[in-house]
C-alpha cells in the first residue's frame, strides 16, 4: 500500500507557497468584490489567509486524488488489461487516425481567434473518441487484412496454433476433457466470456437437472485448464450487436480463423452455411465405434424386449445398439449373435443381428 500521507503533506505545502506568493493578486481581486459592498480597504493577515487557504485547498485536493481519483484510475487499467491485445490495437489505431485528422484541420480552425481554438479542441475530443469507437468495431475486418497476408503460408504448412473454440454444449458434454487428455486436439482452445457467462446462469438455474448440467460444465473447464497440458486461451471480448451465442461464436471463429468444436446439431448447420469450420464430438465419436460387419459373430447381453414381436436388444460397450431377431426368449442372458446387417443414422449406427442358435438350427 502506498503511503498517502507524505504526498498530502508536500501538496499541501505547495498550495501554502503558492498562496502566500499570489497573496497581492487574491487580496486584490477580494477587495475589488468587498470594498464596494463593505468598504474594506484592507484585508488583515492577507498574506497569511491566502497560505493557509492554498494550503486547505491542495490538501483537499490531494484527498481526492489519491482516494477516489487513484480508485478510478486503477478501475480504468483494469479495463483496459482485460481489452484483448488485437481489440486494443485496432481501437488504438482509429483514434491515432482520428488525432491525426484533427492535427490536420487545427492550423486553419486556430486562424479564427479563441473561438477557432476551442472548436479546434472540441474537434480533437470528437475525432479521438470517434476514431477508437470505429476502430474497434471494425476490429474483425482489421484482424482479417492483417492475416490475409499470411495466408499462403497457411496453406503451404498446417497451423499447430490453430483457435479451437468451445461452445457451451461441448463443454456440458464432458468428452471434450478426455479427448484433450489423449493429444489428438492441436492448439489453443478457445473459451469465450459469453460461454462462461451462458454457462454460470445454467449453474445458477432453479431447475435442479440445469444446475447440474452447468457446475458439470464448470468443473469441466476446470480440469481442462488444472489437469491437461493444453493451451487455453480465456476470450474477453464481446459482440455486444450481437445477441445469440451460435451467432457469436461463428463471429468469433471468422475472426481468429479458427474451428468451432460442438455437438450442436443445429449450430453445426449454421457454421457450415457461414464457412466456418466444424469439429463435431458426434461425429468423432461415431467415426471411433467399433467397426462390425455383417456375417460377423459377436457375444451379447440381451436386456429388453424390442419394437417389433419377438426382437431383443442388446448394447455394446460404446453404447451402439443390437436389435436381436428371436432375442425375446433371450432376455437376461448372453448369446452369440450373428450380425446381420449394419444401419448408420444421424443418431449413431445401430446392428441387426439374430441368435447363431437360430442360424445353427435352420
Amino acid at each position: 500500500m502506498m503511503n498517502k500521507k507524505p504526498i498530502q503533506f508536500l501538496l499541501a505545502l505547495t498550495g501554502g507557497v503558492l498562496g502566500y506568493q499570489w497573496n497581492d493578486a487574491i487580496g486584490q481581486s477580494l477587495l475589488s468584490i468587498l470594498h464596494p459592498l463593505t468598504g474594506i480597504e484592507a484585508i488583515p493577515g492577507q498574506a497569511y489567509g491566502c497560505a493557509l487557504a492554498g494550503a486547505l485547498l491542495f490538501y483537499g485536493a490531494a484527498v481526492w486524488l489519491l482516494g477516489y481519483g487513484l480508485e478510478r484510475m486503477r478501475m480504468w487499467e483494469d479495463r483496459i488489461v482485460k481489452i484483448p491485445s488485437l481489440e486494443l490495437l485496432a481501437g488504438l489505431s482509429g483514434l491515432i487516425v482520428g488525432l491525426v485528422v484533427s492535427a490536420l484541420l487545427f492550423p486553419t480552425l486556430s486562424k479564427f481567434g479563441w473561438i477557432g481554438t476551442v472548436a479546434a479542441f472540441a474537434l480533437t475530443a470528437v475525432l479521438g473518441v470517434s476514431g477508437y469507437r470505429i476502430g474497434y468495431r471494425k476490429r474483425d475486418e482489421l484482424v482479417s487484412a492483417v492475416t490475409s497476408g499470411f495466408g499462403d503460408k497457411k496453406k503451404a504448412a498446417p497451423n499447430k496454433n490453430e483457435h479451437k473454440i468451445l461452445d457451451t454444449s461441448v463443454i456440458i458434454d464432458g468428452r471434450i476433457a478426455d479427448i484433450c487428455k489423449t493429444g489428438f486436439i492441436e492448439g489453443t482452445l478457445v473459451i469465450p466470456e459469453f460461454v462462461l457467462e451462458e454457462l454460470q446462469h445454467i449453474a445458477d438455474s432453479s431447475d435442479l437437472l440445469k444446475r447440474n448440467r452447468g457446475r458439470r460444465g464448470l468443473d469441466i473447464l476446470n480440469k481442462i485448464q488444472k489437469e491437461l497440458d493444453v493451451k487455453v486461451l480465456i476470450y474477453e471480448g464481446d459482440f455486444e450487436e450481437i445477441s445469440e451465442v451460435d451467432s457469436k461464436l461463428v463471429r468469433l471463429a471468422k475472426a481468429l480463423h479458427g474451428k468451432v468444436i460442438t455437438n450442436d446439431f443445429n449450430l453445426n448447420k449454421v457454421c457450415e452455411l457461414q464457412g466456418v469450420s466444424v469439429l463435431n464430438i458426434n461425429d468423432l465419436a461415431n467415426a471411433v465405434k467399433p467397426v462390425v460387419l455383417p456375417g460377423e459373430e459377436i457375444l451379447v447381453q440381451v436386456i429388453k424386449d424390442g419394437k417389433e414381436h419377438g426382437q431383443g436388444v442388446a448394447y455394446l460397450d460404446d453404447g451402439t445398439m443390437i436389435v436381436v431377431e428371436g432375442g425375446r426368449e433371450h432376455i437376461g442372458a448372453t448369446i452369440e449373435v450373428l450380425v446381420t446387417s449394419v444401419l448408420q443414422t444421424s443418431a449413431g449406427r445401430m446392428i441387426f443381428a439374430k441368435p447363431k442358435l437360430l442360424e445353427k438350427a435352420q
